[in-house]
């Protein structure tokens, strides 16, 4: 991985971190007369990149690492199982209107879909009801079951893989969310989601480390 190119913002940044570390993201957002919401992402790209180091209840300092074994390090440490979403299930016999209607009040893309025991059986995207929907068929009285994906073409993941391999599922598969599932002798329990907003999350708390 080649050395990443800073923008001007970064670089006052880094110039700031320099002359007054440890210093907090809300004193670095005074001296530029910015939100502490706009530096954000950059703070994110810099201690990822290896640049800044940050500490709960200290701040931000300089590191003077660039490396991309700096960046690998700081995302191989994080996990699935500390950025996981509660999942949004129905049953198999549930109606697709009932599915419709529960993906807009509970405002998710992908809806998981358990048996009578609560094992994964299938995955309902948007796209899944908005293709159904279109048709003549009463929604009312067609099951999610006759329209869903179901294993073994349902990709998944576990709490405690890590999250970088993940977010890999989710651009490979083109798909919005994974279930996070947990072995049982008869199947797969759902006890998660992780979607592409946890990924971006994940890699911003790099950089925030406990709001500092």
């Amino acid at each position: 991985m080649s050395q990443i190119e800073l923008n001007k913002r970064q670089e006052e940044i880094l110039s700031i971190v320099k002359g007054n570390g440890p210093i907090t993201g809300e004193q670095i957002a005074e001296r530029l007369h910015l939100t502490r919401a706009t530096l954000r992402p950059d703070l994110a790209i810099l201690t990822m990149a290896g640049y800044l180091d940050a500490r709960p209840r200290v701040g931000y300092f300089f590191s003077g690492k660039k490396t991309a074994q700096a960046v690998t390090d700081n995302m191989m440490s994080l996990r699935v199982r500390d950025f996981q979403s509660i999942p949004v299930v129905v049953e198999e016999n549930v109606s697709v209107y009932d599915a419709i209607c529960q993906m807009f009040l509970e405002d998710v893309g992908t809806l998981f879909v358990v048996d009578k025991n609560k094992l994964l059986t299938g995955v309902l995207s948007r796209k899944d009801l908005l293709r159904t929907s279109l048709g003549k068929q009463d929604l009312n009285k067609m099951p999610v079951h006759i329209m869903m994906t179901r294993m073994p073409n349902i990709t998944y993941c576990m709490k405690n893989d890590l999250l970088i391999q993940a977010a890999k599922k989710l651009i490979d598969k083109q798909i919005d969310a994974l279930p996070v599932v947990l072995e049982q002798a008869n199947g797969l329990e759902v006890i998660g989601r992780l979607t592409k907003t946890n990924i971006t999350s994940a890699f911003l708390s790099l950089a925030e480390n406990h709001d500092i």
